[in-house]
């Protein structure tokens, strides 16, 4: 019931956050137990590599999750649930870009060594040299930055878009697009709060004046960075209905019961045919968007605003236990 490319996706992100947990985490919280780093310089430069490779891999996934999400919701386009081409790519994306990240360092653009109080290991944030600086410069960059931008634009378009159709008596399939979009954006607000206080240590490590982060004031921001790994499945766990649902048959040892609305996870592939354009003045901003129909086709369909127009297409969803009927909407809005 869960395999859809959204949630593939997810998994990607999980399986990230697992590797932090079971490569890193260990040796980290093995060296703080001693105050000291216990697997030398080997082990360091491994430890460096494999948390910035994970840790950049998980926020590259959460930008194609935007952009997804974003596509999903926004763009009138047919698509098909079943296609895991896109979502492949954008998973082979984010391993790639990480992989073009943080291998510099392993081939003599700056180098991983200790950090902190030397119980774990970065990139080394205190050389002063122009090979280090141009480095943390463009990770910082590339790898925070740029996503964070792509993040904003895709759900800033999204929440507009959510606005101005609120009037609208959504079904439960359109609350329960609502309720994905708040998972993945708080999921990315997390994210950000995890990742930021030590994104901006280390800008401040390597730009400001020695000595000005200690030791001591690198605990907090790397704490919090490592903790981005428990604060993704609690939000998957509590506010993803259909995954809580699931979780619980497979603690009870029960077949998960299929949930009453559309999957959410990915466009339903419909044709979305526009109807006879309204009478009067032309109007701009077109939304299309779908609400779902439970059961059989109703009879008589619930009142809309005079500025909303029902299009001719009414399509029926991929077979299932329950048959949901797509209606497809298109809104008008004054420009």
């Amino acid at each position: 019931m869960l395999r859809s490319p959204i949630n593939l996706l997810l998994m990607n992100i999980s399986i990230s956050d697992l590797l932090v947990c079971v490569l890193g985490t260990p040796f980290s919280f093995a060296a703080s137990t001693q105050g000291r780093w216990l697997i030398g310089k080997a082990g360091c430069v491994w430890y460096g590599f494999a948390n910035s490779l994970f840790g950049i891999v998980s926020l590259i996934s959460l930008a194609v999750l935007s952009y997804e999400r974003y596509t999903t919701m926004v763009v009138p386009a047919e698509a098909d649930p079943s296609n895991y081409r896109k979502i492949c790519l954008g998973i082979i994306l984010s391993w790639v870009y990480s992989l073009i990240w943080t291998m510099p360092p392993l081939l003599g653009w700056s180098h991983y060594g200790p950090e902190g109080p030397g119980t774990t290991c970065s990139v080394n944030w205190m050389a002063r040299t122009a090979n280090n600086i141009s480095y943390i410069i463009c990770l910082f960059v590339f790898c925070l930055i740029i996503p964070f931008l792509v993040i904003v634009f895709c759900y800033g378009k999204l929440l507009c878009a959510i606005r101005q159709v609120s009037g609208i008596n959504a079904s439960t399939s359109r609350k329960r697009e609502q309720r994905v979009l708040c998972m993945v954006v708080v999921m990315v607000i997390c994210y950000l709060l995890c990742w930021l206080p030590y994104g901006i240590m280390a800008l401040m490590a390597t730009f400001g004046p020695p000595g000005f982060v200690t030791p001591e004031a690198s605990i907090i921001p790397s704490v919090l960075a490592k903790a981005s790994t428990v604060v993704n499945p609690v939000i998957y766990v509590f506010m993803n209905k259909q995954f809580y649902r699931c979780l619980q048959a497979l603690l009870r040892c029960e077949a998960p019961q299929r949930g009453s609305s559309i999957r959410s996870s990915s466009k339903v592939a419909t044709k979305a045919m526009r109807g006879v354009p309204v009478p009067g003045p032309r109007r701009s901003n077109d939304l299309l968007f779908m609400v779902a129909s439970l059961g059989q086709p109703a009879v008589t369909l619930p009142q809309l605003a005079p500025s909303f127009e029902l299009t001719n297409g009414i399509t029926k969803a991929p077979s299932s236990d329950i048959k949901p009927a797509m209606v497809s909407l298109v809104a008008h809005f004054d420009g």
